[in-house]
């Protein structure tokens, strides 16, 4: 049995503050929270939550690492695109949820190399914490752009520009569901102290009859259901007066999604690069995440109005857009320093790390329906 690293005093006060706040929250609420208020907490309680308190998430030092902390490829493959989508609008670059900022530093490098740079790159994130790093880090990459970078926690009334979020749609609290064949909503009530599972008749109209529209009749059979993912999509679309919205991340579409074989979900934590089975443990200090439905994630944005310009894998994608040329401009013969990178754009690729799991989902309004990373293979994969 693999030993979890134990967190430092300061970090498991931390976690034991915020168990408390969900504890009373559950009180507050008669005694039952559904997981997705539980998720919420969990991930962005003020102060306390996951993405709220200032430990290291990402990299050796954090929970878990993301393709920009991989390589500088993937974002300079990922400018390739927004510098062809760019010029057809108001000429910004919204990214959600930066992280440590370094996709928006490799994004940024590449498009001014490219000629390309955006009038202004607005990072959208909630978390003062890795908003702060993200000031510090990319400030002192590229000083020179600072005048071109803003920083807001609230979604501004019009969007025209290229919209763009990695690994956004996972961290959106989502709805667990139990068929038992009929689906109850799964939440959270106390035993004690301890957090426990408790099954609930569906109240909100809108969830049940989604869950319903599922046709699953497995009993036992336990899934996620993201309203959160959904109206983030609509919320895009209402917003998006001209321009693209490229969303990457893991997950499946429908039919493969909720398989009879995934019977219990894709719910998981990451903690110190460990997977964890049990969201309970240590609230606060472990990042929770469920896989996306990208045929939902589709449907929405088809629903509110956009174009649906592509969906397919990250290896798709990023060979459209021209990783290969990219790494074509490394010198092969310099091996130390040309083979670490080729090992990580790999990583990127492959079929057995995140190349297949990893999709990408194209949007557009008022924008060109060829795009540079759609050019080949099925644009619409198996949605």
């Amino acid at each position: 049995m693999t030993t979890l690293p134990a967190p430092s005093a300061d970090a498991l006060a931390t976690s034991q503050a915020l168990c408390a706040l969900i504890r009373q929250t559950i009180s507050d609420a008669g005694g039952w929270i559904p997981f997705s208020r539980y998720m919420e907490l969990a991930l962005y309680a003020p102060g306390l939550g996951y993405y709220s308190a200032g430990s290291h998430k990402l990299g050796s030092a954090g929970d878990f690492t993301t393709a920009p902390e991989m390589s500088a490829f993937f974002g300079r493959t990922l400018a390739r695109q927004i510098a062809e989508l760019l010029p057809q609008t108001g000429g910004t670059v919204y990214e959600f949820g930066a992280g440590t900022g370094k996709l928006a530093i490799d994004i940024l490098t590449e498009l001014q190399a490219l000629d390309c740079l955006p009038q202004r790159y607005v990072i959208i994130d909630l978390s003062a914490d890795l908003i702060e790093r993200q000031q510090t880090a990319i400030r002192s990459a590229l000083p020179h752009l600072a005048d071109r970078l803003q920083w807001l926690s609230v979604l501004p009334a019009e969007l025209d520009g290229v919209v763009i979020g990695n690994e956004v749609l996972d961290a959106m609290p989502c709805e667990l569901l139990h068929w038992t064949p009929e689906p109850l909503q799964r939440g959270v009530a106390l035993d004690g102290d301890n957090f426990v599972w408790q099954d609930r008749p569906i109240q909100d109209p809108t969830l049940l009859q989604q869950a319903a529209a599922l046709n699953i009749r497995q009993a036992g059979y336990i899934s996620e259901l993201s309203l959160s993912n959904t109206a983030f999509i609509h919320t895009l679309a209402r917003h998006l007066v001209r321009g693209a919205i490229l969303l990457v991340d893991y997950g499946y579409p429908a039919g493969e999604f909720y398989h009879p074989q995934r019977h219990m979900g894709t719910l998981i934590g990451h903690y110190r690069h460990h997977t964890v089975d049990d969201p309970f443990f240590l609230p606060g200090l472990m990042d929770l995440t469920c896989h996306v439905d990208f045929t939902a994630i589709a449907q929405s944005g088809i629903d509110a109005g956009l174009d649906l310009i592509g969906y397919t894998t990250q290896a798709q994608f990023l060979i459209n857009a021209g990783i290969t040329q990219l790494l074509g401009e490394l010198d092969a013969d310099d091996s130390a320093s040309y083979l670490p990178v080729v090992a990580m754009v790999q990583k990127l690729l492959s079929m057995q790390e995140m190349g297949e799991l990893f999709k990408v989902i194209g949007f557009g309004r008022g924008v060109s329906i060829d795009w540079l990373g759609f050019t080949q293979g099925d644009r619409c994969h198996t949605l």
